[in-house]
């Protein structure tokens, strides 16, 4: 009578249901314990979301992911627990990118490695299938890092000549006389200057977390979660031109004083607005042109 040999664990624990509340009691210790170790890192970035209002949507970004993990918990009892030495391959990349920080003092890559850290301690211990299930939750979290300033002053100050010229060329449709040098608009009594915190950015980093989450949430379909998502990037730009342009509107007929300060601050909210409603449209044209897949089958099954 031949006796068959047990299945070889394809990672460092089994997925025996009796030793599942174990294994995921000790690979909680252990990604908290990778936190703690993380933990400077982690409180000079959120000191970083406080000091610098273009990352201010940082403070979402996790508990977000937290809900979107909670929100998988009944496909989390049915997975099995198998780790993956896969896991080792970000778990690598997560150590040396925090090496390579703390050795040059870049912040970035040591913000980054925590999230690399994270996904490979997921893989290594939990398996593929669970991190096939957490993976949106997982890689949203990249989202909380602020780019580099060195790649902020790459991208900002192209977006502030685009926001400039559209705003200059929307004032003359409107009949308002202005001349563009630069990224400085000389209106007749006053001029402005569309600094790096005019150049969108701000807007397009927030804009694009919003079309992150609004696509989970309200869109159905992968291509059109894309599509949602990488549109943010036209919108943000067309919205903070509205805004400079707006704001040339008002210096030119009220003066330089009623386009700072507050109500300054109050055009970034309703242009921020006027992007979330363009999304709700865009949204509702994607539905309309691209049929979600349950549509497509009940047409096809639909009798001629």
């Amino acid at each position: 009578m031949s006796q068959q040999n047990p299945p070889i664990d394809a990672g460092p624990n089994g997925s025996d249901d009796s030793m599942r509340g174990p294994a995921i009691a000790g690979a909680l210790v252990l990604i908290g314990v990778m936190t703690g170790v993380y933990l400077p890192v982690l409180y000079h970035m959120v000191l970083h979301w406080r000091a610098v209002d273009d990352y201010s949507h940082g403070f979402l970004i996790a508990p977000l992911a937290l809900y979107f993990a909670w929100e998988r918990r009944s496909r989390l009892r049915g997975v099995p627990i198998s780790g993956s030495w896969w896991g080792l391959l970000p778990l690598s990349l997560g150590v040396l990118a925090l090496t390579i920080g703390r050795l040059g003092v870049e912040l970035t890559s040591m913000r980054t490695g925590f999230v690399l850290t994270l996904i490979g301690l997921v893989l290594l211990l939990f398996g593929r299938k669970v991190f096939e299930v957490l993976a949106f939750p997982l890689l949203f979290l990249f989202l909380m890092v602020p780019l580099p300033q060195s790649l902020v002053n790459v991208i900002a100050f192209p977006l502030q000549l685009m926001a400039a010229s559209a705003a200059v060329e929307s004032l003359h449709v409107m009949g308002i006389p202005a001349l563009l040098e630069g990224n400085i608009i000389h209106l007749a009594h006053s001029e402005l200057f569309v600094a790096q915190a005019c150049s969108g950015l701000r807007s397009l980093m927030a804009l694009l977390t919003l079309g992150v989450v609004f696509a989970y949430f309200l869109q159905r379909g992968t291509l059109k979660r894309l599509i949602i998502v990488f549109s943010t990037i036209p919108i943000a730009i067309f919205v903070n031109a509205v805004r400079v342009a707006l704001t040339g509107v008002l210096a030119h007929s009220y003066g330089e004083e009623a386009a700072s300060g507050i109500i300054h601050d109050f055009q970034g909210l309703i242009t921020f607005f006027l992007a979330f409603l363009v999304l709700l449209v865009e949204a509702r044209l994607l539905s309309l042109i691209i049929p979600t897949s349950g549509m497509r089958r009940a047409a096809a099954e639909r009798p001629a």
